[in-house]
């Protein structure tokens, strides 16, 4: 695409689940709206997960509008690939208009217009639809010493399962979902030490996804949040584990040596490898140029509106952006509401 900026109404950024509820319902309003993907295929960063993730909840309640995902071959709970194939299919089911791959470099103010520079050429809309999620920005906080250290570290981005950790000495640090399936895994083939900010909590046994949503949504609406039960769905790896005595975490480490770990009492610990399961932080890279951030380094919004920059809408990014908005069953919700305020401000 080239010469002069192509217009649409409602451009979305990002193809991945949140992109997708919304790209259901501007369908259903007969909205002129594009989606614009980084990724060469369908799946969003679900692709890039590692294979033995699973969801927290059935399928059933694991689903974006419209459109149930199917009960994944033998039950349980889905897996990253039961995801992706489900995604590829409701993009086609539904004839979104994505184009892909397209990465989207800034988006600017032009007069009455966003523009969205991208390294296919330039798009004019009245609204974008920031839905580029958090799994291209993984966080790994800083401790002395960590650029000493002289075995492996890696983040929840880049495992790809327990295989490669065979029969050596791995310490995973965090206390919240990925920590935990990831040590479930991991210490079947490999002496694991657990390091987390505060003693790790699990949930009810009864309690998944379907809680989750609706614990979420309370918490919104100023009642009592998840934390206030506990912070890990016993998904069943994680429940074999704790059967197995696994799940016991040490306090966090002040720093790292050149051969592993050492807490504030002199304390140490030798690695050969270091997991951050530390979380991530949003992508949002794209939208400096309109200089929205806060001193927490997110965008101030009204619902998921922008409060400066009301032609820009955020979804999909955590409770922040609306209950439960990083969740599947979330973003179809959040993303209703979201186009719904879009068509009653009508397209100019």
């Amino acid at each position: 695409m080239t010469g002069h900026p192509r217009a649409v109404d409602v451009l979305v950024i990002g193809g991945g689940q949140a992109g997708l509820a919304a790209g259901y319902y501007l369908r259903r309003a007969k909205a002129d709206f594009v989606i614009l993907d980084a990724q060469e295929r369908p799946g969003g960063a679900w692709r890039h997960a590692w294979p033995s993730l699973r969801l927290f909840s059935p399928a059933q309640y694991s689903s974006l509008p419209g459109r149930m995902m199917p009960a994944p071959p033998g039950g349980g709970y889905p897996s990253a690939e039961d995801t992706v194939a489900y995604l590829t299919d409701y993009e086609q089911r539904y004839d979104l208009p994505v184009i892909r791959p397209v990465t989207v470099r800034a988006v600017r103010r032009g007069g009455d217009r966003l523009l969205v520079d991208t390294g296919a050429g330039t798009w004019r809309a009245r609204v974008v639809i920031s839905a580029t999620g958090t799994w291209w920005r993984p966080y790994v906080p800083y401790y002395p010493g960590i650029r000493g250290f002289r075995g492996e570290q890696l983040h929840t981005v880049d495992y790809r399962g327990p295989e490669p950790f065979r029969g050596r000495r791995v310490v995973i640090v965090g206390g919240a979902n990925s920590g935990a399936q990831i040590l479930a895994e991991v210490s079947t083939v490999a002496d694991t030490t657990w390091v987390t900010q505060r003693p790790p909590r699990l949930l009810p046994d009864e309690l998944d996804g379907r809680a989750l949503f609706a614990l979420a949504t309370r918490r919104a609406e100023g009642g009592a949040g998840i934390g206030d039960l506990g912070d890990i769905v016993v998904v069943p790896p994680v429940r074999e584990a704790r059967d197995r005595g696994v799940l016991k975490a040490e306090p966090m480490f002040s720093r790292i040596t050149a051969e592993g770990v050492a807490w504030p009492d002199g304390t140490s610990l030798a690695c050969d490898a270091i997991i951050w399961c530390t979380g991530f932080r949003p992508a949002l890279g794209h939208l400096a140029p309109l200089r929205l951030r806060g001193p927490d380094g997110r965008i101030p919004v009204e619902g998921t509106r922008a409060i400066g920059e009301p032609r820009l809408h955020l979804l999909g990014y955590g409770d922040w952006t609306g209950p439960a908005s990083a969740t599947l069953i979330g973003a179809g919700r959040t993303a209703r509401e979201t186009v719904a305020e879009i068509m009653r401000s009508g397209p100019a």
